[in-house]
């Protein structure tokens, strides 16, 4: 194969970038996974082989945070292109311990240029949020709206991480596409490849999946009284599966030579906002489930509504999003119950006495 489909992908283990890894295999990529597995497990390989028809990516554990482990990877391995999912991502945690996230997410992100540019390796696709937004003062929010204050160090990195990769296209033959997620959420429709939350999930979906399986009791409803159509906070949901393509797309364009821009900005949502009770009330209908959860006060710093105008992606990237709100809540669902599945037989298989 030749080197101009080889990919490495930093946190291609995580939940994103192992649904990433199976598209870019699918369309004849050869992928070089780097991730340190703090976020993720090394069982999430071998499922993607199992998804790729016995087509297994080459895994590397590491730390990117290791500069000279970092040049040396990109020495060894000499990808032609990467896609930049590693980092620290849990918004509390990163208000908490801000020095963690900054010295994380950006050393690791400048080790990979850096390490990139010694091989001449100049097309790296980068993995950033709708974070970066704030509360839009237009709806749906477009890719030349202005960025907000971010609410907190997570978000932050995101932004000064775009920051530094526009600069350094400015300042060398770099090409960078940078993907803003909205929301996503669901898993793959084999249900091997999900999302594996650390600790109690900051996220609506994992929460509702884990309420449904008996994980917890129940969940909180963050107020009833925003100015929104049933008075919940609204987000843009998108299939994680929609998501990996548009990296795929991101890919091709930055190997075409079609683009006059060399730093570009796309928004990846379904254009469609999404409440917190209409999510709750999909997840029951689809998969024919009462949750439990309980109305609350609002939480501080949450966004009341913002979701996608995702026009730009739709015409320069050639992509949209396919999937529908119920293929989310019901492949979220049977990711949960595999996941209970595996953890009950691994528990049992511990608890097997020999004689």
């Amino acid at each position: 194969m030749s080197d101009k489909r080889k990919i490495l992908v930093t946190g291609g283990t995580g939940f994103i970038g192992s649904h990433t890894v199976v598209e870019l295999i699918s369309k004849g990529y050869d992928v070089i996974i780097a991730d340190d597995l703090s976020n993720s497990r090394i069982e999430v390989v071998d499922a993607i082989r199992v998804i790729s028809n016995g087509i297994q990516p080459l895994f590397i554990q590491m730390d990117l945070c290791d500069r000279n482990a970092t040049l040396e990877l990109f020495q060894k391995y000499k990808p032609h292109a990467v896609i930049h999912f590693a980092a620290k991502k849990l918004v509390g945690e990163s208000v908490s311990n801000p020095l963690l996230y900054y010295r994380n997410n950006i050393d690791s992100l400048l080790n990979v240029i850096e390490g990139a540019m010694s091989i001449g390796c100049y097309d790296l696709v980068f993995s950033s949020s709708c974070t970066v937004y704030g509360q839009p003062d237009v709806l749906p929010v477009n890719e030349f709206a202005p960025l907000k204050k971010a609410e907190s160090p997570y978000g932050n990195t995101k932004k000064i991480a775009e920051d530094i990769l526009a600069d350094t296209v400015q300042a060398t033959a770099m090409k960078v596409i940078s993907l803003r997620y909205f929301n996503p959420v669901g898993a793959h429709h084999s249900a091997l490849i999900g999302e594996y939350p650390q600790g109690a999930p900051a996220n609506l979906m994992p929460i509702i999946t884990q309420v449904a399986i008996g994980k917890r009791e129940s969940f909180s409803v963050f107020g009833t009284d925003y100015n929104t159509p049933d008075g919940t906070c609204v987000r843009d949901y998108i299939h994680v599966v929609d998501v990996a393509k548009a990296h795929v797309a991101a890919i091709e364009r930055l190997h075409s030579a079609g683009s006059p821009e060399r730093f570009e900005v796309f928004n990846l949502g379904t254009g469609i906002g999404i409440s917190v009770f209409g999510m709750i009330n999909a997840f029951e209908r689809v998969n024919a489930l009462k949750l439990n959860y309980k109305i609350t006060d609002r939480r501080p710093g949450d966004v009341e509504q913002v979701w996608a105008d995702t026009s730009l992606a739709n015409k320069v990237l050639n992509w949209k999003a396919e999937k529908s709100l119920d293929e989310m809540v019901a492949s979220a669902w049977a990711w949960e119950k595999a996941l209970a599945k595996k953890t009950n037989s691994q528990t049992s298989e511990k608890g097997v006495v020999k004689s």
